[in-house]
């Protein structure tokens, strides 16, 4: 038997992954079996295995969050009133959360659309969303939030299934993260959100060739500060946002109704 809203995600599966789509044991539909995309390096490794996973919700990603963001820049409860304010969220809505870990965000966004929307995660990791579907199951949210093990860079969705899409702390982990910009694009209604929180270069030679060493060491890309804007807009996104903060950014707009 298939969780509500895993019954409700299935139809906006594109043809071809709803195919392929299998219930897991754990509670998530899997369209990718054995398979998995190819990692872009360690940082992309660490969220794969099963020590992450564990403590990333409660330790890891608040701690590498506050070294990214600076002491002065937003904790894990701002991270989620900004993701708020840029998808702009209401009861009934529907946003795929792509890459989504362990559901924090996802939960949070459930709880916003209430009983009349979806929420759907996506992530490759099967230990990040088996405990995902655990912590939401807990929080008594099965019925409004889903979660699909898939290429979260290469999403296996309808086009305009979703009225917001937000991807935070991962899009700079992508191989090619302009053709995941294109598949979130593609996913949104019209008049529908985007909120992105990645990475962002710094000002000066000696901290960007810094960065750069970390960065290459991790497999992680650092975007130049206009990057993600001037891609928004070319992809046709309007009332674009941006908050630098530290090492990081957070980006959103919207496109036009219509």
């Amino acid at each position: 038997m298939i969780p509500g809203a895993l019954e409700r995600a299935l139809p906006l599966l594109d043809p071809d992954a709803h195919d392929r789509a299998r219930p897991s044991a754990a509670g998530y539909v899997d369209l990718l079996g054995p398979a998995s995309p190819g990692s872009t390096g360690l940082a992309q490794d660490l969220m794969l295995g099963r020590v992450v996973p564990a403590v990333y919700e409660r330790w890891w990603r608040p701690a590498l969050g506050r070294v990214a963001k600076g002491v002065l820049g937003p904790g894990m409860a701002e991270e989620h009133r900004i993701a708020r304010l840029l998808l702009g969220l209401s009861p009934g809505d529907g946003v795929l959360d792509v890459a989504c870990g362990t559901g924090s965000f996802t939960r949070e966004f459930a709880r916003t659309v209430g009983d009349g929307g979806l929420a759907v995660g996506i992530d490759v990791s099967e230990t990040m969303l088996a405990r995902a579907v655990r912590e939401t199951a807990e929080a008594g949210l099965s019925g409004t939030a889903a979660f699909v093990r898939g290429d979260a860079s290469e999403l296996p969705f309808r086009d305009a299934s979703f009225d917001a899409v937000c991807c935070f702390a991962a899009l700079n982990l992508f191989a090619d993260p302009m053709r995941a910009l294109d598949r979130m694009r593609a996913a949104l209604t019209p008049g529908g959100r985007i909120a992105l929180f990645t990475s962002a270069l710094g000002r000066t030679p000696p901290l960007r060739a810094w960065q750069a060493v970390l960065a290459g060491a991790g497999g992680i890309r650092m975007f130049e500060r206009d990057e993600l804007v001037t891609a928004l807009e070319r992809r046709g996104f309007v009332e674009i946002r941006q908050r630098v903060a530290g090492f990081t950014q957070f980006v959103g707009g919207r496109l036009p109704d219509g």
